[in-house]
């Protein structure tokens, strides 16, 4: 199973390349797609290992793989492949649905084909064999639960019969951006809640790496895809009670419909309420029904169209095409030249790959709400607000829990929208809703039925487990309730990200609406600046010892820090800055030296980049501008000589102030050393 679109190695029809030979000589991601069409184009495994350099045993191998599919593709009807070449496309790991795509070469989302094939197959007797992973080298293979499905050889290595008590849990798959351990966390606590209600609890997991796939963590794991055919092959034979989706991130969350279309049953909120919260249409018409706010937003199919409603909302807008080649999957865009740039990379606007513009909302709160609910009912929640304004995706931004700077109404107002939301979806079971927050104003951005990556540690700061109360009402267990005082506590939770930004070459270390961080430490303290210090210095932060260099960016930014800049001088750190900084900060009676933008006097001993190689700063907080060249390519160049010489850098206004105003008032040695525990 491959994220990211693609259906293996042959079969993915979005993907063309016009440039064979430059694809093939160069290692990315995608090259391995370039040597399906290589093969099918004609080219030789000489000539492609000359290309890739890659061992032309793999590349017979791969052959192998194409030739098959030229002979599964002589076939116009399902019912005419003969039984050995059926049989032989699953041994060579072909999926039901790449042989619909060969055979039937059908359009749209190909479920009925899919389907088709299935039926087929089952028909015939060509069903996947269950056997165990053999963990041990001897002739006595241990028994254990570690099970993988099989077209190679017949039979099962377990016994099969229906029992009342069984639960299939859908696990997260492969640890990416946007999808990593916090999604495990929820799966693990899925499987133990399951099995200490006494149920008999299968997980289908196929990543090595997780807590979930470990050998005593559940009665039965299938190592194998979280694909549609598999989940279905999988339920087939185990006849569970019912399904879980809810708790393994978006991976388990799209199959809902799927399932349930296929007469599945779907354990908790119903999967046409996923749908409808999912379907932006529908989720906007529900909304617009129950009178709550959103940001204005149209589904467009052309560039006329996208200006059109541009006109009405002004710029900055943000934009998701269905499409892009690049792998942007969305973008901010402040001007008419940005937009076309951004939609000229989508492969193409059209009725078939419609574009998503939503108004962007600037200096804006971004709160998540976090809560689980019992038959529309809201039973616990938690509100907590990101550092960073808008802008900055929610796995990347800085997470502080419980809520610490928003206005009792405004908090009054998110729980009464949220309690209608889950009314009218009739949730039982975890979800999480996105609002946006200026003044009093409370606007809806998305709400995902389904565990978010802030659920653990909600659940860690508040000191209640939200997805045990979730698997229970599930599984129609009994529950506690909390009492009003849980959730009024007296500690602060900091959820901080970590970004691999140093080992990325060349990549711009700077937030925007896409995810980056490739981890996140959950701190706790008696109050911000404690939890803010702990959670950014275990992140790899270091506290500034002598100097701190600014370059702030637009006037908003300079007057945004102007408070921790006033701090910082008073504390005796010695200030540089870019040119208009500087000068801001001067005219402010903060004293500032200023230094040379990269490429003003390079090599001259105050250019920044020279102070940057000296090692003359303990932070850089850059603030990127404007989006204009030159803004671009001196604050890229400041930017990634603070991460390629291992200098703490900031590039968002607000955290950088939060950051400098915790360590102004907290010295290192003033951080208490508490577990856990002590915090009641």
């Amino acid at each position: 199973m491959i994220g990211q679109g693609m259906h293996g190695f042959v079969g993915n029809d979005d993907v063309h390349f016009d440039d064979l030979d430059k694809e093939l000589s160069r290692p990315t991601d995608l090259r391995i797609f370039s040597i399906a069409q290589a093969l099918e184009e004609g080219y030789t495994i000489d000539r492609i290992h000359e290309l890739t350099k890659i061992d032309p045993w793999f590349l017979g191998k791969l052959k192998n793989i194409v030739d098959y599919k030229a002979k599964l593709s002589q076939y116009n009807k399902v019912e005419d492949i003969p039984a050995d070449v059926l049989r032989e496309a699953k041994v060579l790991g072909f999926s039901d649905f790449q042989i619909a795509r060969f055979v039937l070469n059908p359009t749209g989302n190909m479920e009925k084909e899919n389907l088709a094939v299935r039926a087929h197959r089952k028909a015939m007797g060509i069903l996947p064999a269950v056997k165990r992973i053999n963990t041990i080298a001897s002739e006595h293979p241990e028994l254990t639960n570690y099970l993988y499905m099989t077209y190679a050889v017949e039979g099962y290595d377990v016994n099969y019969y229906k029992n009342e008590k069984s639960v299939v849990v859908l696990g997260s798959g492969a640890y990416r951006i946007g999808s990593s351990v916090e999604f495990d966390w929820c799966s693990v606590n899925a499987v133990q809640t399951a099995r200490k209600l006494g149920y008999k609890s299968i997980m289908i997991n196929y990543n090595p790496e997780t807590v979930s796939t470990d050998y005593d963590m559940c009665d039965r794991l299938y190592f194998d895809e979280l694909s549609f055919e598999r989940v279905l092959d999988v339920i087939d034979l185990e006849q569970p009670r019912g399904v879980i989706v809810s708790v393994g991130g978006q991976i388990p969350n799209n199959l809902a419909m799927k399932l349930y279309r296929q007469s599945v049953p779907v354990l908790g909120t119903s999967p046409i309420s996923i749908d409808r919260a999912e379907n932006r249409n529908k989720f906007s018409a529900m909304l617009d029904q129950l009178g709550i706010d959103q940001p204005a937003w149209q589904e467009l199919t052309s560039l006329e169209d996208v200006k059109g409603f541009v006109e009405k909302v002004g710029y900055p807008v943000l934009v998701r095409p269905s499409y892009v080649l690049s792998g942007a999957a969305m973008n901010v865009c402040y001007d008419d030249e940005e937009l076309e740039n951004f939609l000229k990379m989508a492969a193409e606007v059209s009725k078939e790959y419609p574009v998503v513009v939503s108004q962007f909302l600037e200096n804006t709160k971004e709160i998540e709400f976090d809560a689980v609910a019992q038959n529309g009912e809201v039973v616990e929640y938690a509100i907590s607000e990101h550092v960073e304004f808008a802008g900055v995706h929610s796995g990347d931004a800085t997470l502080v829990f419980p809520a610490q700077k928003i206005y009792f109404a405004t908090a009054r107002r998110i729980k009464k929208i949220s309690r209608q939301i889950a009314k009218e979806l009739n949730i039982s079971g975890p979800f999480n809703i996105q609002f946006l927050a200026r003044n009093n104003e409370v606007k809806v951005i998305e709400c995902n039925l389904r565990a978010s990556r802030s659920f653990p540690f909600v659940s860690k700061v508040l000191k209640r487990n939200f997805i045990e109360t979730a698997t229970r009402i599930m599984l129609d267990a009994p529950y506690s309730r909390p009492d009003k005082s849980a959730f009024d506590i007296d500690w602060i939770g900091v959820k901080a990200s970590q970004f691999s930004f140093s080992r990325l070459h060349k990549a711009d270390p700077v937030l925007g609406v896409d995810m980056s961080s490739t981890g996140e430490v959950g701190c706790i303290g008696d109050d911000f600046s404690e939890a803010l210090l702990n959670s950014m210095i275990a992140t790899g932060f270091k506290i500034p010892e002598k100097a701190v260099m600014f370059s702030s960016g637009a006037m908003k930014s300079k007057v945004d820090l102007l408070d921790a800049s006033r701090m910082l001088f008073a504390k005796g750190y010695q200030i540089y800055a870019t040119a208009g900084t500087a000068a801001f900060l001067n005219a402010h009676g903060v004293e500032t030296t200023p230094v040379y933008w990269p490429d003003e006097k390079p090599g001259a001993e105050n250019n920044v980049m020279t102070m940057i190689a000296d090692h003359k700063f303990d932070l850089i907080v850059n603030i990127p501008k404007n989006h204009s060249k030159r803004e671009l390519t001196n604050g890229y160049r400041i930017r990634r000589g603070a991460i390629d010489h291992n200098i703490p850098l900031i590039t968002n206004a607000r955290l950088a102030g939060a950051f400098i105003e915790a360590f102004c008032e907290m010295k290192m040695e003033d951080i208490q050393i508490k577990s856990w525990q002590e915090y009641k």
